[in-house]
């Protein structure tokens, strides 16, 4: 079973940028597309973005997808996800998430426990 952390989140002025990372541990990293999500205080958790287990195809938000970068380095067993021009709405802890190739592979099932992203206008 996969085991995932987050890393990287802070405190950052608008237009900002930040590279979140998310260490994966447990299981084999290329067997899983993985995902971020983030949450929002007050709103439910939500997508915002996704990448296939070799990083062949990739998909967003539409309202991250000019600003936000998802990659993953397989041999490092890590998943980042870059976020430039950071703005006050992106506040929010941000999780990663797996899933799994073999079994849910469209469903992510195992989280980690999130890191802040706090941006001040």
């Amino acid at each position: 079973q996969v085991k995932l952390v987050e890393s990287g989140g802070g405190l950052v002025q608008a237009g900002g940028s930040l590279r979140l990372s998310c260490a994966a541990s447990g299981g084999t990293f290329s067997l899983y597309n993985m995902g971020w999500f983030r949450q929002a205080p007050g709103k439910e958790r939500a997508f915002v973005a996704g990448i296939t287990w070799n990083g062949g195809n990739t998909h967003y938000a539409d309202s991250v997808k000019d600003r936000f970068t998802i990659s993953r380095d397989n041999a490092k067993n890590t998943l980042y996800l870059q976020i430039d021009s950071l703005k006050p709405e992106d506040t929010a802890v941000y999780y990663c998430a797996a899933a799994a190739l073999a079994t849910t592979p469209t469903l992510y099932n195992y989280w980690g426990s999130g890191t802040q992203v706090t941006v001040s206008s």
